[in-house]
């Protein structure tokens, strides 16, 4: 199930494709992440796109500390990003996605979702805004607020949080 990597950076994508056909999630098992995942399902089904639901982890080895994670939910070991990623894929196909994959990726989650995104060819990456208006998130940054900027493709941020 694991991705292996390609390198990143594609070029932009083609403005006069108004379709979507590979739509990127990403999910650390969160409630927040589980509705942005309901949203890129809903959005998946509407164009007939296939869905990458796609989380980052970090290997259990690895020591981590909270500002370098840059998530309130580290994911840590691949079982663990299993555990999360099959449970949303079945959300997924219940909501009327035809094509549904798993991808995973060890890192920090901007870092493995961009690289997801490039492996994939996606056309739209979809996240949770959760951190993204916190103290924390406005001086060292957030996921979706890194995302949005370093991202070849058009990005989604689900409004899944206050």
């Amino acid at each position: 199930m694991r991705s292996e990597s390609s390198g990143m950076g594609k070029p932009p994508a083609d403005p006069s494709n108004e379709d979507y056909s590979t739509i990127v999630v990403g999910s650390d098992g969160s409630p927040s992440s589980l509705l942005a995942v309901r949203r890129a399902a809903r959005l998946a089904a509407a164009f007939d796109a296939e869905l990458i639901i796609a989380c980052a982890y970090y290997e259990p080895e690895d020591t981590v500390g909270q500002q370098e994670c840059q998530s309130e939910h580290p994911v840590v070991g691949q079982e663990h990003a299993d555990s999360i990623l099959q449970p949303a894929c079945e959300e997924a196909r219940a909501l009327g996605v035809q094509t549904v994959a798993a991808a995973m990726e060890t890192g920090s989650p901007v870092a493995a979702l961009m690289r997801i995104v490039s492996q994939h060819d996606a056309d739209v990456l979809v996240v949770g805004n959760r951190g993204i208006n916190t103290l924390t998130g406005r001086l060292l940054g957030s996921v979706p607020a890194d995302i949005a900027r370093q991202s070849d493709c058009d990005v989604i941020i689900v409004h899944t949080v206050a």
